[in-house]
């Protein structure tokens, strides 16, 4: 277990059940940013040699994150790309964490509907569902809307609607490292198939171009795709519940 929560906090890559979410944004600098940002800038002229697409954009970055009692309380910053690009590259990072939220969408026919990311990405290849980091077009006076970013991110990746989904009751974390992953399952009822189409069609449009595919999951094989590592937990637990004779994750 890393020390990012308490000793009685659960393992990492540990799915755990969350009963309130506050994402707090504070005014001043990263104290990451703050001590690396020329090193980050020198990192950013590697970064957008190899890749001319990226941009560098402000995200929501965390300092400080909390979880006691199924309620989860972080601080965040609003930092630049190029300083998490530079972050992400520490092996054993002292201090910043990378908090993000993932809609995970569920087709009436019970597979979990994710995306390969394009190649002009920061995560080219992966296979995981259509999500973004925090950013300001997220922050309602001072805190981060968790719920208005998934909806915002799969609209622009996927072309898909999550208010023609019904959410399920409950949230979800996980976290490995420095990194925590909140997410939430969507029902929708249209089948794989029909979403698989809806979202080609986008693809067709979108200008963006953030990802070259989109897959049905049906099983928690974790060879089936180049899965990001954060996706594994939250396959087992969805059919797991499956196999259990259940409609998936209440």
């Amino acid at each position: 277990m890393s020390g990012l929560f308490p000793e009685n906090g659960p393992a990492e890559m540990q799915v755990f059940p969350l009963q309130s979410i506050d994402l707090v944004v504070m005014p001043d600098d990263h104290p990451f940013h703050a001590a690396e940002s020329a090193a980050a800038a020198e990192n950013w002229r590697d970064e957008i040699a190899a890749n001319p697409a990226l941009f560098d954009g402000r995200m929501v970055f965390f300092d400080r994150v909390r979880l006691a009692g199924g309620a989860l309380q972080a601080e965040g910053h609003l930092m630049p790309l190029s300083s998490f690009l530079w972050w992400r590259k520490q092996k054993t990072p002292l201090r910043g964490v990378h908090i993000f939220g993932w809609a995970i969408p569920i087709s009436s026919d019970g597979a979990v509907i994710a995306i390969r990311m394009g190649p002009q990405t920061a995560n080219a290849g992966l296979v995981y569902c259509a999500a973004g980091s925090l950013d300001a077009n997220d922050i309602v006076g001072d805190r981060c809307d968790l719920s208005g970013n998934l909806r915002r991110e799969v609209l622009e990746e996927t072309g898909l609607d999550l208010s023609e989904a019904e959410p399920a009751s409950g949230w979800y974390g996980l976290h490995r490292g420095r990194r925590v992953t909140l997410y939430r399952y969507f029902r929708f009822e249209r089948t794989a198939e029909e979403l698989l189409a809806a979202i080609g069609r986008h693809m067709a449009i979108d200008h963006e171009k953030e990802i070259d595919a989109a897959v049905a999951i049906r099983s928690a094989d974790p060879t089936a795709h180049p899965y990001s590592q954060m996706m594994l937990p939250i396959l087992r637990q969805f059919f797991e519940a499956v196999d259990g004779g259940r409609k998936g994750v209440a």
